[in-house]
């Protein structure tokens, strides 16, 4: 019997670690059934309706039987990206050096640029060009692009993306790259050029095309 994926995901329009997930599983080829929960996180309703999928009360969360019939809960967006690279490893990069480079830009992207974070939600259908510059936002921009143009020099010889094909690296900094349409961030030319790149990536049109579909607006996240 074959694995049957389900991933529960928060919204489109607004999730960036739910679009972190769920491009890797598109980008992998694994067929699978999705769930959106696109309401207000702090209902009732809602906290219930997560806690049905996700043990964690955290989005998103990948859920599969295993061939003895096993049911498993894979939550943390880095995580699910760590479980299908096992049956996948063309998700990181061939080369050791540059795989330990991304897993390090991936981890430093999970777990960093909170300022960006707070100040600059994701918010795929609106633009927004000037607002959310706080203090300490400029620094992880340039952060960020600093991590861009190092990774396309280096590593970017075979291809237009951080490591040249496309990883899992590019799906942890995808959201930003929609941040920075979202917020109208000016960059540099290289940084453009992986912009450009990354929205042309069919599956993140795909995604961008059901974000504009979503019917709910949450406040917290407008300006």
């Amino acid at each position: 019997m074959a694995e049957k994926y389900t991933v529960a995901l928060f919204s489109k329009n607004y999730s960036s670690w739910s679009l972190r997930a769920w491009i890797v599983l598109k980008e992998s080829g694994l067929a699978f059934d999705e769930v959106v929960i696109a309401s207000p996180s702090q209902s009732p309703e809602t906290k219930a309706l997560i806690h049905k999928y996700s043990p964690s009360g955290k989005l998103p969360v990948l859920i599969f039987e295993d061939q003895n019939q096993q049911k498993h809960h894979i939550w943390d967006s880095l995580a699910i990206c760590e479980y299908l690279a096992e049956t996948n490893p063309n998700l990181w990069p061939k080369d050791k050096f540059a795989r330990a480079h991304a897993r390090s830009i991936s981890a430093e992207m999970h777990s960093g640029f909170q300022t960006l974070r707070s100040n600059m939600p994701m918010n795929c259908r609106a633009r927004l060009a000037g607002k959310g510059m706080a203090l300490g936002v400029k620094a992880d921009i340039d952060r960020i692009t600093a991590i861009w143009r190092e990774c396309r020099t280096k590593y970017g010889k075979d291809g237009p993306f951080l490591f040249g094909e496309w990883t899992i690296a590019d799906a942890m900094f995808c959201p930003v790259v929609l941040r920075f349409v979202t917020y109208g961030v000016t960059v540099d030319e290289i940084s453009s050029a992986y912009i450009s790149t990354t929205l042309s990536r069919p599956f993140v049109k795909q995604w961008l095309e059901a974000a504009e579909k979503e019917n709910v607006v949450f406040p917290h996240y407008e300006f």
